[in-house]
């Protein structure tokens, strides 16, 4: 299994690709093109896989898929970073538990680990986790306690951190990996995602990030910046987080956004950055359903972000591409689920809005 782990972890993993397409999925008359190379490693990993959403939105723009792992996310690679530097520098022991705080990927992510290598593993999670993430975990054998009331001032994660520290001065058998400060986070992009966007998209004009810890973001913003040419990074963010300052605000969708600054965000790196609300996110989400493609809240959030953006500025020489951080099935009793939406957004919430759901505004001008 722990071979099957750093296959998982290769740098090409679900890497996009702009050849031909291997394969046309049509809807309703209209084609989408769906470009996957499936060439199995070690572990049956899925290479390389990107979609071009083109005929779906009416703009082009590569999406880049990181569902396709044992973990079903692009957190595999953060956790397999964390878990390896601390066993490497000996923090980790037969007899540790690790613990972290997940809204869920992360959490999924380190669960598979955590049973592939031995280690005990404790999630602490809130009340926004989808219920067949939380039952995942438990499955592989970690313990899931959530958290479900807020801090009055870091929210659900600031009381999900503040459980961890207590957890953590109680017992030195605990670990905690830090998925928001530890450099393995952003290390584990700028080592394998980047460089697997660069390889497969040599002409990359614009790159969309969804943000959350901003590990992917940060690895990637770093690559680019030293790549042979100038690429635009664009963060995407959710309304109501205040990552990069915004106004803090309800959010029911976990994956992006958070309740306190990240801090491994350096905001010098940033080109710019959209605001998506959480109505555009699931518009989004159904659109992309509709066309065969079922896709996560991360990956709505990003792709209604990107479409905003391109549809305000002249896009039809660029490559864009857009990180898609993980698949719609965990979210199959929430955001694909009729009654959570009505109850939760009301009952006109998947009616069209501008760019079929794009948002508007930018929290800050372009920078070039």
């Amino acid at each position: 299994m722990h071979q099957v782990l750093r296959g998982l972890d290769a740098s090409d993993i679900s890497a996009g690709t702009n050849e031909q397409p291997r394969a046309l999925l049509g809807n309703g008359g209209h084609r989408a093109s769906y470009i996957c190379s499936s060439r199995f490693q070690r572990g049956g990993a899925l290479r390389r896989s990107s979609i071009d959403l083109r005929s779906i939105f009416g703009r082009s723009l590569f999406l880049k898929c990181e569902g396709f792992n044992f973990a079903g996310s692009i957190n595999l690679k953060a956790a397999t970073e964390m878990v390896e530097a601390a066993a490497r520098d000996r923090v980790l022991t037969p007899r540790s538990v690790l613990v972290e705080s997940s809204s869920g990927n992360l959490g999924v992510a380190l669960s598979v680990i955590a049973a592939s290598k031995g280690y005990q593993f404790l999630c602490l999670t809130d009340s926004r986790c989808n219920l067949s993430t939380g039952r995942r975990m438990e499955v592989l054998g970690s313990g899931v306690p959530i958290i479900t009331e807020p801090d009055p001032v870091g929210g659900l994660l600031g009381a999900r951190i503040q459980y961890v520290r207590t957890l953590c001065a109680s017992d030195d058998r605990y670990v905690w990996l830090d998925q928001y400060t530890n450099s393995g986070n952003w290390k584990a992009h700028y080592r394998t995602t980047a460089p697997a966007i660069a390889r497969h998209f040599p002409r990359l004009d614009v790159l969309f990030v969804g943000t959350g810890t901003t590990g992917t973001l940060m690895g990637c913003v770093r690559y680019f910046r030293e790549w042979h040419r100038p690429v635009r990074i664009v963060a995407v963010d959710s309304v109501g987080s205040v990552a990069f300052g915004g106004l803090p605000g309800r959010r029911m969708i976990p994956g992006l956004g958070a309740s306190i600054r990240p801090p491994l965000l350096d905001e010098s790196y940033v080109d710019d950055v959209v605001h998506v609300e959480e109505t555009d996110t699931i518009r989004a989400c159904h659109r992309l359903a509709g066309r065969g493609f079922l896709f996560g809240g991360s990956t709505g959030t990003v792709v209604s972000g990107a479409m905003g953006w391109l549809g305000r500025h002249d896009a039809r020489d660029l490559t864009a591409v857009a990180i898609a951080p993980d698949l719609g099935e965990r979210y199959l009793d929430t955001i694909y689920q009729t009654n959570w939406l009505q109850d939760l957004y009301g009952e006109d919430v998947l009616s069209a809005g501008p760019l079929d759901g794009a948002p508007d505004s930018l929290t800050r001008a372009p920078r070039w």
